[in-house]
């Protein structure tokens, strides 16, 4: 007998709580806060060339290259994909309509401390010993009501 276990119940035992999260506010930040600093690595080097993997999906070898690439690097970029490229410009005109709105906004679509969707930190923030430079919202399903929570009248577009 398989058992499956869902995204939202790993994360269930893993809360991220609302005291984690510390949204920068990078229009009147000064300095940036201990909580942010990591330490510089000697692992990297600014004279090193950094290329992020990129996937062509039409490549017959394209799931074993998107496995290297995040074993590797943890992030790759995707072409051939089919998506219109109209489509993309919609997507991204509303995560900054998302991002742009006040944190106390965000705040109405707080990710649940065992929940896998909505704003918050990075689901891998706490296996770090500082926070990353990032917010983020997630979406697994649909994202209606976390949009009625930011937006109570104008939330079609963003679903």
């Amino acid at each position: 007998m398989t058992t499956t276990t869902t995204l939202a119940q790993v994360y269930g035992e893993h809360h991220i709580h609302l005291r984690d999260i510390i949204p920068l506010d990078f229009n009147s930040i000064r300095s940036v806060p201990d909580s942010h600093v990591w330490p510089i690595s000697d692992d990297f080097s600014s004279d090193h060339q950094l290329m992020v993997p990129i996937i062509d999906l039409k490549d017959p070898n394209a799931v074993k290259l998107a496995g290297h690439a995040c074993e590797t690097w943890g992030a790759f970029q995707v072409i051939n994909h089919g998506i219109h490229l109209n489509l993309l410009e919609e997507v991204e005109s509303e995560a900054r309509r998302l991002f742009s709105l006040p944190t106390q906004t965000k705040m109405k679509a707080l990710r649940e401390p065992a929940g896998a969707t909505g704003y918050g930190l990075a689901r891998i923030s706490p296996f770090f010993p500082k926070y990353m430079w990032h917010e983020g919202f997630t979406i697994m399903d649909s994202p209606t009501d976390h949009a009625r929570a930011l937006w109570p009248t104008d939330n079609a577009r963003f679903w």
